[in-house]
């Protein structure tokens, strides 16, 4: 394997000499995801918890119970189809708010309002108060795939095509660092201060992010001022409608599409088998957290681990398709084992690979891809990918999740095998369509 490109350190500290934005940037991402990461394994442990008071409010538990439903056996379920819902309700509002005004000026509000929110959540849990997790579990998914995405916008504010390309990807590492290192403050502080405390280290990980924000704005302005007031604060795109039309009649986007469907279930599938052998394994919510973030560590440190010594050089020497493949392969072999034998360890270490190809390959492949569609597809197209596509996809499979695991683990893991077959069978046809991208682009400007 080859070794990272030694000359990396060096060109680091080149870029930071000539663009004092990117110290600000890196740290920016780092405390994001390192915030985002000590509050996953809380969300996660609510997901797996067997304390149905702690989740769901006595009312809902009641109303569940008249009707002879038990709410503990739907947790992730009614967890997914409540997260489902909170995207498409929140999808047009974060239209409206990137459509309207600069980032510069609404992301120091929508940080503060996290923060408020983070407050309120501390409270609940110092209180205790019943349906405290549900809310949370989808706040905190929520708030990873909107915070995330406005990250990247407002560095596509701050810097430029030619700068982008060469600071994107310290930009990354630094993120994929406080993501390693969010669990391990977790996995360190909550038998200290326990698990509603985590929220306030959050808060100071987020106001860090503000701090940042705010120190990068000059670098926004300065940006706006050279590319003309018509360009500031450009709105990222239109309708998830149009989007939707531009997936269904592009061949591309739509094995996109399929590709992040079904690897939303492969991943699915694990995390739900893994949640129900958490809640049996580690009742107490603090033991449930650590575990989680253990979990999460791993994932992390392989994840930084691929991308110092295989992702820029798989991706510069031979394209996107064996980062497109491998994580496949490697998931395909998880399942086999798992079918055979569905040991909680190799659950596990399946959770493992499974994300860490996703953050390490699969996932960079697939960005490249659209940095050569057109803005339209880039920005309408992705998001529907990305939110509807991705969320349903969740839903979907957290449903066929609850069937198949009446049949007992194994048929969850086979029917897995089945699903990570037709991963591979989109990646291919990604692959394929790929190619005509060059030939496309030379007929639109012909």
């Amino acid at each position: 394997m080859p070794a990272p490109d030694a000359s990396a350190l060096a060109r680091l500290r080149a870029e930071l000499a000539g663009s004092p934005a990117l110290l600000w940037a890196l740290l920016y991402f780092f405390c994001l995801l390192c915030g985002y990461y000590v509050l996953r394994p809380v969300r996660e442990a609510m997901g797996a918890s067997a304390d149905v008071l702690a989740v769901f409010p006595q009312g809902l538990i009641d109303w569940a119970a008249a009707r002879g439903w038990a709410l503990k056996d739907f947790t992730l379920q009614i967890l997914f189809t409540g997260t489902f819902i909170a995207m498409l309700v929140l999808q047009p509002l974060y239209g409206v708010l990137v459509s309207r005004f600069p980032r510069r000026v609404f992301l120091p509000a929508v940080y503060g309002l996290f923060i408020a929110c983070l407050g309120g959540f501390w409270w609940a849990f110092e209180q205790q108060l019943p349906g405290r997790g549900a809310l949370f579990f989808i706040w905190v998914a929520v708030f990873n795939l909107f915070a995330v995405s406005v990250f990247w916008s407002y560095m596509a504010d701050v810097f430029d095509n030619e700068q982008a390309k060469r600071v994107y990807g310290f930009i990354g590492a630094g993120g994929t660092i406080g993501a390693l290192t969010g669990p391990a403050i977790t996995n360190f502080l909550v038998g200290i201060i326990g698990v509603g405390n985590l929220l306030l280290v959050s808060i100071g990980f987020l106001l860090a992010c503000l701090f940042c924000i705010m120190q990068l704005r000059p670098y926004a302005l300065q940006r706006e001022r050279q590319q003309g007031q018509g360009q500031a604060g450009k709105a990222m795109g239109g309708s998830v409608w149009a989007g939707m039309r531009l997936v269904a009649s592009d061949p591309l986007l739509r094995a996109l599409a399929l590709l992040m469907f079904f690897g939303v279930g492969v991943g699915t599938l694990l995390y739900n088998e893994q949640a129900a052998i958490v809640r049996a394994a580690y009742p107490d919510a603090s033991d449930a957290t650590r575990f989680y973030s253990r979990i999460d560590w791993a994932i992390n440190g392989l994840t930084l681990l691929l991308q110092l010594f295989l992702t820029r050089w798989l991706l510069r020497r031979h394209g996107i398709t064996p980062a497109l493949l491998i994580p496949g392969f490697a998931i395909l072999a998880g399942y086999s084992l798992l079918a055979m034998s569905p040991m909680p360890l190799f659950v596990a270490l399946a959770q493992i690979v499974t994300r860490a190809g996703e953050f390490a390959l699969a996932k960079p492949a697939r960005e490249t891809l659209y940095t050569r569609v057109s803005r339209e597809s880039r920005y309408k197209a992705k998001a529907f990918i990305d939110t509807a596509v991705y969320r349903g996809g969740d839903l979907g499979f957290v449903w066929l999740h609850k069937w198949l695991a009446m049949f007992g683990s194994r048929m969850v893991f086979v029917a897995g095998i089945g699903i990570t077959v037709a991963m591979l069978l989109s990646a291919r046809q990604v692959i394929r369509h790929q190619k005509w991208l060059a030939k496309a682009s030379l007929m639109q400007h012909g």
